[in-house]
């Protein structure tokens, strides 16, 4: 009620507030329209609640009705909601289970891969070697029809199958038996000249290859980067020549080989002999080269000169002896005339020429004999003597100039590059080996050359003494 006063009471304001200026003369006109406006406005306003009422009570209604919807409409959500809960709980228990199948496939994936990608890394390695060894293989340098399967197998992009994996066993098991062939085959080789020939190349299972040609017979060794049998710079020796010639005619079971695949033989070629080192050893080389001709010229001398003067001396006294017992002086100064080129016949000459005379004089004249002839025997034994003792003194002064060499270079460039040290340090060696390659055969010599002068001087000794004794036996006699 209170809004329809509230509504009511600014009418009735309006109203009196324009009936104001009329005029005051028919007061109750103005009163009956007032109550008419009033009642008026009474039944409007009593329609208007009317219809409030009316539409409250609608509303009222309707708010009802749609509680109830709502109600049934929560209830249902409700029930959804449980049966969704409900279904997600299952769906998360069974997410856990899938997800603890897919850790435990993950781990056996895994295990799986690591199994395959080591299988796998095996094959590759296994597949690189083999073909390593197929490639350094010298038997495939006459062979056209190289596998090439062992490539892809080793690339790191191709996955191996089993096909690869048969393929590259039956690639072990064929290198396996060439490695034990030996075999004689007609093939083109590059010679010592560059030249491409036609020989018989001998294999030795992967090891050694010699060949043979109209000209010559030596090793050969392969360039795995062009396939190619190429003859050593340096031909072996005859001896070996010859083995791999009767081994090849099939005369001989027996070669020489190098097992360590031409390493061996590459060292031969390039090992230097003596002459070859001679002179990498500078201008010191002359000086102990001029020394060990003149002491080869002084052991030849002297050899021959020992050997020409080799002379029994035993049947000389022989026959001095016999000669004296029979009174036959003559006879014994003739057997030393004989010999007059023996220095032991001289002496003893010298001794019948004073048999007249006392002991002590006849001992004097012989010792003079003796003096006599050990000049000669001894002549250039000292000089001989001194060439071996110089000879590795100069070896010793080669040496230190050549490591002055060496370490001037190495003011002047550094250690970097040994290449320019090694000429110094092979001047030095080469200097010092020279040296005591002539001083030791020249002091042997030396030292041999001075036994046998002694043992002649002894031996003329000897018999002198042997003389003395028989011309004092048979002095009274003569």
């Amino acid at each position: 009620m209170k809004p329809m006063i509230r509504r009511i009471l600014p009418i009735l304001l309006v109203s009196l507030v324009t009936a104001l200026p009329a005029r005051a003369e028919d007061m109750r006109a103005v009163q009956i329209q007032a109550q008419e406006a009033k009642a008026a406005l009474v039944r409007k306003a009593a329609a208007e609640k009317a219809a409030a009422e009316a539409a409250a009570a609608e509303s009222r209604a309707r708010i009802v009705k749609d509680r109830t919807a709502l109600a049934a409409a929560v209830a249902a959500f409700e029930s959804t909601h449980r049966a969704l809960e409900t279904a997600v709980a299952a769906m998360d228990a069974e997410a856990r289970q899938l997800e603890e199948r897919e850790r435990a496939l993950s781990e056996k994936l895994s295990q799986t891969d690591s199994m395959i990608n080591e299988l796998v890394g095996v094959i590759r390695v296994n597949a690189k070697e083999v073909d390593g060894l197929i490639a350094q293989n010298l038997q495939t340098a006459l062979n056209a029809s190289v596998p090439s399967f062992l490539e892809a197998v080793a690339q790191d992009a191709h996955f191996p199958g089993m096909d690869d994996v048969r393929a590259l066993a039956k690639g072990v098991f064929d290198q396996i038996a060439a490695t034990g062939e030996v075999a004689v085959r007609k093939g083109t080789i590059v010679d010592r000249a560059g030249r491409n020939v036609d020989a018989e190349v001998l294999f030795i299972g992967p090891f050694t290859a010699a060949y043979r040609t109209a000209d010559e017979t030596g090793f050969c060794n392969y360039a795995s980067s062009g396939k190619t049998l190429y003859a050593l710079s340096r031909l072996p020796t005859r001896r070996m020549q010859a083995a791999i010639g009767r081994y090849m005619d099939g005369e001989s079971d027996s070669v020489p080989m190098d097992i360590s695949r031409g390493g061996a033989l590459r060292q031969l070629t390039h090992e230097l002999n003596l002459w070859e080192q001679i002179p990498k050893g500078g201008p010191i080389v002359w000086p102990i080269l001029l020394i060990l001709a003149v002491g080869i010229l002084i052991v030849i001398e002297r050899v021959i000169f020992l050997l020409r003067n080799r002379f029994d001396a035993d049947k000389l006294v022989r026959a001095i002896e016999s000669n004296g017992l029979a009174r036959d002086w003559q006879a014994c100064t003739a057997v030393c005339d004989q010999h007059a080129a023996i220095p032991v016949a001289r002496v003893v000459k010298a001794g019948l020429e004073c048999g007249d005379m006392q002991r002590e004089e006849v001992e004097n004249a012989l010792q003079e004999a003796i003096l006599k002839e050990v000049p000669p025997m001894e002549r250039f034994l000292s000089t001989l003597g001194m060439l071996a003792a110089i000879a590795p003194l100069l070896g010793l002064l080669g040496t230190v100039t050549g490591m002055i060499d060496t370490f001037h270079v190495i003011t002047l460039h550094g250690t970097g590059d040994p290449r320019l040290m090694s000429g110094g340090i092979s001047e030095a060696l080469v200097t010092t080996m020279l040296g005591l390659t002539v001083a030791i055969p020249l002091m042997l010599s030396q030292t041999l050359l001075s036994r046998s002068v002694d043992k002649r001087i002894g031996e003329m000794e000897e018999k002198a003494v042997a003389l003395v004794n028989i011309l004092h036996k048979c002095r009274g006699t003569r």
